[in-house]
């Protein structure tokens, strides 16, 4: 039995989220680029209507007002010069006077005795209008301005002013027509929203041509993305500017530059392990395929042999080990060491490693903050060479000094020394310069020095000593120490 499938609220909106992120980024830009522009647009044009309306608004008020503080400024009559005693006449004589404005229309009346208009043709039209009269009718008590929707004046505002003396009473009208207004200000907002519309179409044509050429390097990004594999990690992406998206292709380029790192410090560390370990299982194999077991003497020498390519193994592989954790984080556990216990402390070790004539060369002062156990790892490590490239009573001597901001940590023999042609291969990996007979190292400690100092950002630095032998100095920056 299928069980059907039903869609709520939920269902559906994560539906409406789905096919929108498979929307490209570049259409969603534009989308909202077009969209804040016709608000930002469609908003300013509601604001420059209502403020025009309201300015509209104020300009016929004041007109109104302009018109009603004359009338009552008439108080005699101008050909007698004595204060007005009738109505009709005080109408006629401020009708007479008073030119209204092409959308405005004055009108008097007096009890009894009809309409009094002005001048003024236009407009008269709306004195027949229902909802004209009606205004009239309904303010002649009180006065006061009314807004009437005129069938041929559109928006209209009659404004009636009670008059009262001893001869009678009228009033005194005055209709302000705004359809001119209003059509002017429409006419306005049309040219408006046409300039607008052809605006927000360059616009949007812009930003999808903007967001596609500043989205460009995140397809190039893409791109190089779908053609790294774990073999080939050697593709980058082209920088170009300096802003956000480069900094990000920075970024992504330093991340495939850790990773091409890390990808080969991986092929290499298998590759040392599987050439080295080669060599000693062969033997191992060679002597236990020949091995007799009924001879006591031969089973004794092969277990010896078998036992020292062994330790000879572990010894290799323990070596490896730590030079492919030298680029884990955690290699380095660093404290605030004082620098002259450090160098007492490593001499006293040393000694222990062959009858030499250790010596103190300097023993600096103050404190540094690096991984002691490392750094004792690695001079111990460059006096083992020493030993091994010195005969018994040579001088060896330890030392430590602090100068322009470094820390110098070295070891000196009076032995062999180093050819200069080979004092970089002896730093990598298996590179190994002339040696004595009888060393049966496999070229990894002076390697495995230099990994120490790399981690704490310094560097291993091998010159000839005085007045012979050589001279390897671990030099350490301060400034990076504590990093």
């Amino acid at each position: 039995m299928t069980t059907p499938t039903t869609s709520g609220p939920t269902g559906t909106t994560d539906g409406a989220r789905r096919r929108f992120t498979r929307v490209s980024v570049r259409t969603r830009i534009t989308v909202v680029i077009a969209v804040l522009t016709a608000a930002a647009m469609s908003g300013a044009g509601l604001l420059v209507y209502a403020l025009e309306s309201a300015r509209i608004e104020r300009q016929v008020t004041s007109q109104i007002s302009q018109e009603i503080e004359e009338f009552r400024n008439l108080r005699r009559d101008p050909n007698t010069g004595e204060p007005f005693d009738d109505v009709r006449r005080v109408l006629e004589v401020f009708l007479t006077r008073n030119v209204p404005d092409d959308d405005e229309l004055l009108v008097g009346y007096t009890r009894g005795e009809g309409t009094i208009a002005t001048r003024n043709r236009y407009g008269q039209e709306v004195l027949d209008e229902p909802a004209y009269q009606q205004a009239v009718e309904d303010l002649a008590e009180v006065g006061g301005t009314r807004i009437i929707d005129s069938p041929a004046f559109g928006e209209t505002w009659v404004t009636l002013v009670p008059v009262t003396n001893s001869q009678g009473d009228g009033a005194l009208v005055i209709a302000n027509f705004l359809r001119d207004e209003h059509e002017e200000l429409n006419r306005t907002l049309q040219t408006y929203t046409l300039v607008a519309l052809l605006s927000l179409g360059l616009i949007t044509t812009i930003a999808a041509f903007q967001s596609g050429r500043l989205l460009a390097p995140l397809r190039t990004l893409e791109e190089t993305a779908r053609e790294i594999t774990a073999t080939d990690l050697s593709r980058r992406i082209v920088e170009q500017g300096n802003d956000d998206i480069t900094a990000l292709t920075r970024t992504i380029n330093g991340m495939l530059e850790r990773l091409d790192s890390g990808f080969a410090a991986q092929r290499q560390f298998l590759d040392d392990a599987g050439h080295e370990l080669k060599t000693p299982l062969t033997v191992v194999r060679g002597h236990l395929e020949l091995l007799d077991p009924t001879d006591p003497a031969d089973l004794e020498q092969t277990r010896e042999l078998v036992l020292d390519e062994v330790d000879r193994m572990s010894r290799l592989v323990t070596d490896l080990i730590l030079l492919a954790k030298s680029r884990r984080p955690d290699f380095l556990v660093v404290g605030d060491v004082e620098l002259g216990g450090l160098t007492q402390s490593v001499l006293a070790k040393a000694t222990a490693l062959g009858e030499r004539d250790w010596q103190l060369d300097d023993a600096a002062h103050g404190r540094a903050v690096l991984d002691e156990q490392r750094i004792t790892q690695a001079l111990l490590q460059l006096a083992d060479n020493a030993v091994k490239h010195t005969d018994p009573g040579a001088v060896i001597a330890v030392g430590s000094a602090r100068e322009d901001g470094l820390v110098r940590l070295w070891v000196r023999d009076a032995g062999d020394g180093i050819r200069p042609e080979d004092r970089e291969a002896v730093l990598e990996r298996f590179g190994r310069s002339s040696v004595r007979a009888g060393d049966d190292g496999f070229g990894l400690g002076l390697s495995i020095v230099r990994a120490i100092a790399d981690a704490h950002g310094g560097e291993v630095v091998i010159r000839d000593a005085e007045p012979r032998g050589a001279h390897v100095e671990i030099v350490l920056p301060e400034r990076t120490l504590g990093r």
